[in-house]
C-alpha cells in the first residue's frame, strides 16, 4: 500500500524522477479506475499528478543512491562557487563586503529550509517566509514592507497540467499565474528591477510571462523540470557581484544544475556593495 509521505517513481516515465506522495485523492483518476495521488518532487520544484497504479514504491537503498548522486552535483556547484569567491576576495584584500540581503517566500518548507541553511552557509543575509503558491499573491506586498531585501525569491512547485498543450495558456499550469501575480505586485511595490531583484517559478513555469511581469530570473524556458537549488545557485552571483557591474546572463546560468533549458532572465546589476578600508578588528 503506498502511503502519504513515501518515495514513489512513475513507471510511464521510466521512474526517472522520485516523489513524496504528498497526497490521496478518492477519485476515479481520468477514468482509468484507479486513485488520483498529488506528487512532489524530491529534488525538483515539480508538483504531478499519476493514478496510483503508475507508482512504484521506491525502498530507503534506492533513495539513499537517488539523493547521494543529487548531493554529488549539488556539492560540485557549490565548489565552483566558492573556488570564484576565494579567487574574488583575493584580488581585493583591502576592500570589505556588504552581499545583498534575500528575502525568499517558499511553498515547500523542506526546501525553504535548505534554501536557508545554504545562503548562510555562502555568508548571505536570508530570511525565508513558507506561504503556499496561491497564498503568495496576497501577501507579497506586506512582506516586503516589513522585510526589506534586495533579492527577492518566489518560488515552491509547478507544472504543466496533463493533457493540456497551449504553453501560453495560464491555465495549463499548476502553479504559474500565481507567480505572475506576485512579481506584478512586488512591481507595483518597487517597480526598478535594479533595485529590487526578483527570481520566480519551479518546474515547467511559464517563463515568457513571469519575465514579463518583470522578474529578472524566471522559469523555465524549455519547461523543463528546475532543481530545488538552482535559484540559490542564481542568487549567489547576483548577491555577490559588485553594483557597479552587471551580471552576464551566460556565466550565471553556466553556475545552475538545470542550465539553460531551466531557468533564464535579463541582464540585471549586482547587489554587493564595496566599502573601504577594512577594519583590522
Amino acid at each position: 500500500m503506498i502511503q502519504v509521505g513515501d518515495v514513489v517513481a512513475r513507471l510511464s516515465h521510466q521512474q526517472d524522477v522520485y516523489f513524496h506522495v504528498y497526497k490521496i485523492q478518492g477519485n476515479n483518476f481520468k477514468g482509468k479506475g484507479s486513485n488520483s495521488v498529488i506528487l512532489k518532487g524530491l529534488n525538483l520544484r515539480l508538483l504531478a499528478d499519476a493514478p496510483i497504479s503508475d507508482l512504484v514504491l521506491k525502498s530507503p537503498v534506492e533513495v539513499a543512491n537517488y539523493e547521494r548522486e543529487d548531493h554529488k552535483m549539488i556539492y560540485q556547484k557549490l565548489h565552483k562557487l566558492t573556488s570564484q569567491r576565494k579567487v574574488e576576495l583575493d584580488d581585493q584584500k583591502e576592500f570589505f563586503e556588504i552581499p545583498g540581503r534575500v528575502l525568499q517566500l517558499d511553498g515547500d518548507q523542506e526546501y525553504l529550509q535548505q534554501c536557508i541553511k545554504t545562503y548562510r552557509q555562502m555568508r548571505i543575509e536570508a530570511k525565508g517566509i513558507c506561504k503556499s503558491e496561491i497564498e503568495q499573491p496576497r501577501v507579497i506586498r506586506k512582506i516586503l514592507q516589513e522585510n526589506p531585501t534586495d533579492i527577492l525569491v518566489l518560488t515552491g512547485h509547478d507544472g504543466l497540467i496533463s493533457g493540456k498543450k497551449d504553453f501560453h495558456n495560464m491555465d495549463s499550469y499548476r502553479s504559474s499565474r500565481y507567480f505572475v501575480e506576485s512579481v506584478l505586485e512586488a512591481r507595483r511595490f518597487q517597480h526598478n528591477r535594479d533595485a529590487l531583484v526578483i527570481f520566480a517559478g519551479a518546474c515547467q513555469s511559464n517563463y515568457e510571462a513571469i519575465l514579463s511581469a518583470g522578474a529578472n530570473f524566471a522559469s523555465s524556458p524549455k519547461r523543463m523540470l528546475i532543481h530545488a537549488f538552482d535559484p540559490v545557485f542564481i542568487v549567489e552571483r547576483i548577491a555577490f557581484t559588485p553594483t557597479d557591474q552587471i551580471v552576464s546572463v551566460k556565466d550565471i546560468l553556466t553556475h545552475t544544475i538545470t542550465g539553460t533549458d531551466g531557468v533564464g532572465g535579463v541582464e540585471t546589476r549586482g547587489q554587493m556593495r564595496r566599502g573601504y578600508p577594512r577594519s583590522p578588528y
